[in-house]
């Protein structure tokens, strides 16, 4: 009887033990398996989070089929203390694994709300956006002017949360001045800036802050991003220019840059400037004039007088010969490849021609005719009270 006992239980454990293989087995595969998403979420982690309520979240949002097998999994990985903090984004078929891996590896929220400084030539604004994980795009909640006074309710609330993120966009063309204006009156960011950087030295790039950033430490690595660039690009330049340094590409660039709007007019004026400077001939650019007159402090928001095209500053490229000493906002790295390797035309006049764009002439009796066009378009513009582009 007792040895009947002893098969039975023996048969019973070996029997378990197959079912606890097969468990085990079963679970490894569905933590290793391809995930039941078909379309991205966004996952957000709070701070204090435990694994058992991050993992209920996802077998809510159908990122995972067992939220028990995923806790597991983790704990045997020993990922289970190594929870962070933010808002992660959780791609279509996603296994486990990769789950585990997003939540715990930390780095910057990859979804959720973000809050974009953009400094522009003509304003600057916040804006408060969140990622749509299904379309990858984002979608605008608000926007205002920093300068206007008091910040909006949504925009103070969205600052405070762990897993905002913040970015400061900086545009083409903007001045240094501008620059430091700008992110003084950027509550995220800390520290006073003393002095001015050099103009043309701001890369026009986005970069990601945190709160509690120095300003200074933000113009730095602007400033360290334009230096690289630049060398670089003037280690590739074209044979023949009549540009002696970088800083001189440099100036050339930020004249490209305020001239034209059109990304594939950029060679072209380059080549203007280039064929000008080649041949002796003054530059004759309205946006010199313009810095000699506001020093990049702000927009002048008027046409230059004639007072102001006759007068003697360093930068006033129809009285002075050849670049003005500096440059005159920050260009870009299109503006700067242009200055570099212009195209080869033998234009060496450009008036606009009222699409956004440039005619572009060889003689002055060609060029007049395009002058006489464009002040005929600005003329009706000015009938239909409509605002008018600056004549080049």
């Amino acid at each position: 009887m007792w040895r009947h006992i002893a098969s039975n239980a023996l048969t019973f454990l070996i029997v378990i033990g197959f079912l606890l293989a097969g468990v085990i087995l079963w679970g490894q595969r569905e933590y290793t398996a391809q995930g039941p998403l078909e379309q991205a979420v966004c996952l957000q982690v709070e701070r204090g989070s435990s694994i058992k309520r991050v993992s209920t979240a996802l077998e809510e949002q159908g990122a995972i089929t067992n939220a028990r097998v995923f806790r597991i999994g983790v704990d045997y990985a020993d990922k289970a203390d190594q929870l962070k903090a933010g808002s992660f984004l959780i791609a279509p078929g996603t296994p486990m694994t990769g789950i585990a891996d997003i939540i715990t590896r930390g780095g910057p929220s990859t979804c959720g709300t973000e809050v974009v400084y953009r400094i522009g030539v003509n304003s600057s604004s916040v804006v408060v956006r969140d990622l749509d994980p299904v379309t990858a795009r984002y979608e605008e909640k608000i926007s205002f002017d920093p300068a206007d006074g008091d910040l909006p309710a949504d925009y103070t609330q969205v600052r405070e949360q762990a897993d905002t993120r913040f970015r400061v966009a900086l545009a083409e063309g903007v001045t240094s001045w501008q620059v430091v204006d700008a992110l003084s009156r950027l509550d995220v960011l800390t520290g006073e800036v003393a002095e001015v950087p050099p103009e043309g030295m701001l890369a026009p790039d986005s970069y990601e802050v945190r709160p509690g950033d120095d300003r200074n430490a933000l113009l730095a690595r602007m400033r360290a991003a334009q230096e690289a660039f630049l060398a670089e690009a003037w280690t590739n330049r074209v044979d023949g220019l009549p540009l002696d340094s970088p800083e001189e590409a440099l100036i050339l660039a930020s004249i490209i840059e305020k001239e034209t709007g059109v990304a594939d007019e950029r060679r072209q004026v380059a080549s203007v400037f280039v064929n000008r400077l080649n041949r002796g001939m003054r530059l004759q650019t309205d946006p010199t004039v313009i810095y000699g007159v506001t020093r990049g402090q702000g927009v002048l928001g008027r046409g230059l007088r004639q007072s102001e095209l006759r007068g003697e500053t360093p930068w006033n490229t129809y009285v002075i010969q050849g670049l003005p000493p500096t440059p005159i906002a920050n260009p870009g790295r299109a503006s700067i490849l242009a200055a570099l390797d212009p195209d080869d035309t033998p234009y060496v006049f450009f008036v606009a021609d009222g699409t956004g764009g440039h005619a572009f002439a060889v003689t002055l009796e060609e060029h007049n005719r395009n002058v006489a066009v464009w002040r005929r378009i600005e003329a009706e513009r000015a009938q239909q009270g409509t605002t008018t582009e600056p004549a080049d």
